[in-house]
């Protein structure tokens, strides 16, 4: 009786194709996995006993793959298990790729107490047909461009009758196929000990031997199949997801979602803390006040990292999974340093400094735009209640396109003045005044940014698209900001705003009070007492948070995709990175990602459509927001 992982249904041959992976057990821990239909296998036979093979393991992430120890049961059972597969899914004139991975053997001249290092070189094989050379090229030359411990690979090209001989004597049996093997280096195992690695090694040379497979597959779709010509490599990896990488993700969601990391860092009392100032004559720093932590940040940080992102059998989503980890640690760390001087240094490993280039430009927007020099239109104050009721129209008005937009207003008399998003939901200061001029744009960003991709992100199959895939904070302001240029809202003020946080963040990396730091700001740069204090208590609170440098830092790199004609399309999936675009490329063509189900209303109106075409005209970033909108 064949036996499935966890998530995976045993299937009839005749069920290829369908709506599951078709899988079947293999004697001694071997499997068969097929995601879907494809010209291609990959092939591992190892050694009973050796859980570690690199060899293993990468036929056991591709997506049609049979795995199976050496034994003569087993090499029965995949043989069988290899028949079945080529007759369901090798077309009858086309070719068929068997790809066979196999690790190489360890120096013998090399012990324990050599000096000398494994050898790094690959073996590389191929049947004599032109569609099986074509994949060994791409792979020689993937391989090629590979560097591990500034170490350059040597890719040994051997004649086909020299492949790996278990491998050999199985595959004659069959005849007909297209044949590729590669022997795999053992840099990455501890000499002497089997159960011993080195993780980094083995990490780097999984994604890249990995890659190359799926390079080598493309390359023989390509040169057999017409339909596959357009298609990327990636598009050859997994659609499916297995259900170790869901739990994953589900692990990985419900820590995210156990705190709220921005409330928790935030002051509670900001509004009393600003008369405290002022009490002082301005001359001594407030107290402030935190809510108490929802989570113990140890116990946290345990569960974190009880759970095995390999297990995930994908290398895109274990970079994802661990990209995120890695954030909620330091996210959990920073909770642990709450209002110290450790806090501010934490900080910086998650949001980075402020960058040369970043400084220069806020110096320029500062000197160049004068306090007022542009007013809003429209000045007439509106209260909290008046900014929530027209928060509730917006989200009536997608809505009303879409009835899965879900999300919701509240009032909060615990946040500073201002508005600010946590999941779906977008929380309203009651100490909020904002000009009438000024609330199309600031909904734009909120709701038409950070609640739409929030609602996208959360139906997509992954969770952390909607809690945010690492660092995707500050393209994620950036493209706030730029949503308020787009329908000119982005005022002379709220400009200024935006290069003061980032001077009084280098200002107070420099080791300047906050006393210091809001007299640079009202003395030098005119800013009035409360603008004055309320940037320089977002930026020292908890101890010195980094981030609000990323508004401008975030405006910056959109204006720089669009300049070069990037599609912002790829943000609107969910919460992600400009780094992430092609991983969501990717996921998309593999079918792992749903298309989103809303796009941001901002960008149908005719004077964003015109605010685009500037932007890839050329014109500066500091003269496309001087200059105004075009009319």
């Amino acid at each position: 009786m064949a036996r499935a992982r966890a998530g995976e249904q045993v299937l009839a041959p005749e069920q290829f194709g369908r709506d599951t992976a078709w899988v079947q057990a293999l004697p001694g821990a071997g499997r068969a996995y097929v995601d879907r239909p494809l010209p291609f296998l990959v092939l591992n036979r190892h050694p009973e006993g050796d859980a570690m093979g690199l060899a293993r393991r990468i036929a056991t992430i591709s997506p049609s793959n049979i795995v199976w120890s050496a034994t003569a049961d087993a090499d029965r059972a995949a043989l069988a298990c290899l028949r079945t597969v080529l007759a369901h899914q090798r077309a009858e004139d086309q070719r068929f790729l068997v790809l066979t991975l196999y690790d190489l053997p360890f120096d013998p001249q090399l012990d324990e107490a050599s000096a000398r290092l494994e050898p790094f070189r690959f073996v590389l094989s191929a049947s004599a047909d032109a569609a099986a050379q074509a994949a060994a090229r791409c792979m020689g030359e993937a391989l090629a461009e590979l560097r591990i411990d500034l170490r350059k690979p040597q890719i040994e090209p051997v004649d086909h009758a020299a492949e790996e001989p278990g491998f050999a004597a199985l595959l004659d049996e069959v005849p007909g196929l297209s044949r590729l093997s590669l022997g795999l280096p053992q840099i990455h195992r501890v000499r002497g000990e089997h159960d011993r690695v080195y993780p980094q090694i083995r990490d780097e040379l999984e994604t890249a031997a990995f890659d190359s497979v799926l390079q080598a597959c493309a390359a023989f779709a390509r040169a057999t199949t017409a339909s596959a010509q357009t298609l990327h490599y990636r598009a050859f990896g997994r659609s499916r997801l297995v259900e170790a990488a869901l739990q994953i993700d589900r692990e990985l969601d419900r820590i995210s979602r156990s705190f709220d990391f921005l409330l928790s860092v935030s002051p509670i009392n900001t509004t009393d803390a600003f008369e405290q100032f002022q009490a002082a004559k301005c001359a001594k720093p407030p107290t402030f006040r935190y809510r108490p932590l929802t989570v113990s940040p140890e116990q946290t940080k345990r569960a974190l990292y009880a759970i095995d992102v390999h297990a995930a059998e994908d290398p895109v989503l274990e970079t994802l999974f661990s990209e995120k980890r890695r954030e909620l640690d330091l996210q959990l760390l920073m909770l642990q340093n709450r209002n110290t001087a450790d806090f501010r240094y934490t900080s910086l490993l998650q949001y980075g400094p402020v960058e040369s280039d970043l400084l220069v430009q806020a110096h320029a927007i500062l000197a160049q735009v004068a306090p007022g020099s542009r007013p809003v239109r429209d000045s007439t104050p509106l209260d909290c209640h008046a900014v929530a009721h027209a928060a509730e129209n917006m989200i009536a008005r997608y809505r009303r396109r879409l009835p899965e937009f879900e999300a919701e207003v509240c009032l909060r008399e615990d946040i500073g003045m201002g508005l600010m998003v946590s999941g779906q939901q977008l929380l309203v200061s009651t100490a909020t005044r904002l000009p009438r001029g000024r609330l199309d744009a600031l909904l734009q960003h909120e709701i038409g940014v950070h609640v739409l991709t929030a609602v996208n992100g959360n139906r997509q199959p992954l969770g952390i698209f909607g809690a945010g895939l690492a660092n995707y904070e500050g393209i994620q302001e950036g493209l706030g900001v730029f949503a308020e240029f787009l329908v000119d809202g982005l005022t002379d003020a709220r400009l200024r705003l935006l290069a003061a946080r980032v001077l009084v963040v280098e200002a107070m990396l420099s080791g300047a009070g906050f006393v210091d730091c809001y007299r640079i700001l009202h003395e030098q740069h005119d800013f009035s007492p409360r603008a004055g204090f309320n940037i320089v208590a977002r930026i020292f609170r908890s101890g010195g948070l980094t981030k609000d440098a990323i508004y401008l830092r975030g405006l910056q790199q959109v204006f720089a995709f669009v300049a070069r004609g990037d599609d912002l399309a790829p943000f609107w999936f969910g919460k992600i990175a400009e780094h992430h675009v092609t991983v969501v490329e990717e996921l998309q063509q593999r079918g792992l990602l749903r298309a989103p189900v809303a796009t941001p209303e901002f960008l149908t109106r005719p004077i964003a459509r015109r605010q685009l075409e500037r932007i890839r005209s050329g014109t500066a970033f500091i003269d496309l927001i001087r200059e105004g909108p075009p009319c």
